[in-house]
């Protein structure tokens, strides 16, 4: 599936029923990418789903100064080419800040906008800037309307490669919900829409660590209700944290779907769509 980014905007848009966006949350070592990009893409090759591999250089949006972060920009970045060259996959990575941009460009086939960023204008631009397509995830504390001034800032940069996310709202404290009806607001953006499966299901801050600290907690076992009610209504892609071993994973552990599992709620979701 790699290619030009237009080449890959336009088949990822053709996917039918629709894409996938999957991934650790974050890079361990490059054993352990690699290991899942392997997994992953024989699933995906098995169901006919077109695969675009995710996995994070640097979670620097931690709330705990404890929290694993990841291997950083340059090693990181390292381990995602050897996964698009090992596996002929696209790969799909989050920035956080402006000069990042550039470097990812290089490597990412899709840069993604972390929620809490959404509306960063300089951070958007330099994504934009950079050719690839731009996955913006709607901030937790977004109407799903904030989003069409997000994608016409890609637009604007001359950039028409744009999707937007859809990662559940802030529900009082440490809690998140997904309204469905933001599906079909989302259209609004006029560009795919992507449903993120795992994310939605954080309790963010909500865990209290041993020795002090707080992390992301969250509803592991409402995955596949998340993932049920998106494909039903139609999105376009799906975004989701797989792994092999969620119970000691780093970072965002308590959302991310056993890998073990991924083919059994694959094929559901299939059927229903």
């Amino acid at each position: 599936m790699e290619g030009p980014p237009v080449a890959l905007f336009d088949s990822l848009k053709a996917a039918k029923p629709f894409f996938l966006l999957a991934g650790p949350n974050v890079i361990e070592s490059e054993e352990h990418v690699l290991k899942m990009a392997k997994h992953i893409k024989g699933i995906t090759t098995k169901l006919g789903i077109p695969l675009v591999f995710k996995s994070s250089f640097d979670k620097a949006n931690r709330t705990s100064s404890k929290s694993f972060r990841g291997p950083g920009l340059e090693e990181g970045l390292k381990i995602l080419e050897k996964v698009k060259a090992t596996y002929d996959l696209p790969v799909v990575t989050d920035v956080h800040e402006s000069h990042q941009c550039e470097a990812v460009g290089k490597v990412a086939d899709i840069i993604q906008i972390p929620a809490f960023l959404c509306r960063q204008t300089d951070l958007l631009v330099a994504a934009a800037k950079t050719g690839k397509i731009i996955n913006i995830k709607k901030g937790q504390f977004c109407a799903p309307s904030v989003m069409v001034n997000s994608a016409e800032k890609i637009r604007l940069a001359g950039n028409p490669n744009v999707m937007v996310c859809e990662r559940g709202t802030m529900f009082g404290y440490n809690d998140l919900i997904v309204d469905p009806r933001n599906f079909e607001w989302l259209r609004e953006a006029n560009c795919p829409v992507v449903a993120d499966i795992t994310h939605a299901l954080q309790q963010p801050a909500g865990r209290k660590l041993d020795g002090g600290g707080v992390a992301s907690g969250g509803f592991r076992e409402l995955i596949p209700c998340i993932a049920r009610t998106s494909v039903a209504v139609g999105v376009d892609g799906i975004f989701m944290e797989v792994h092999d071993d969620p119970l000691n994973a780093p970072c965002d552990g308590p959302t991310q779907w056993p890998l073990r599992n991924l083919e059994e709620l694959l094929e559901e979701l299939l059927a229903i769509a």
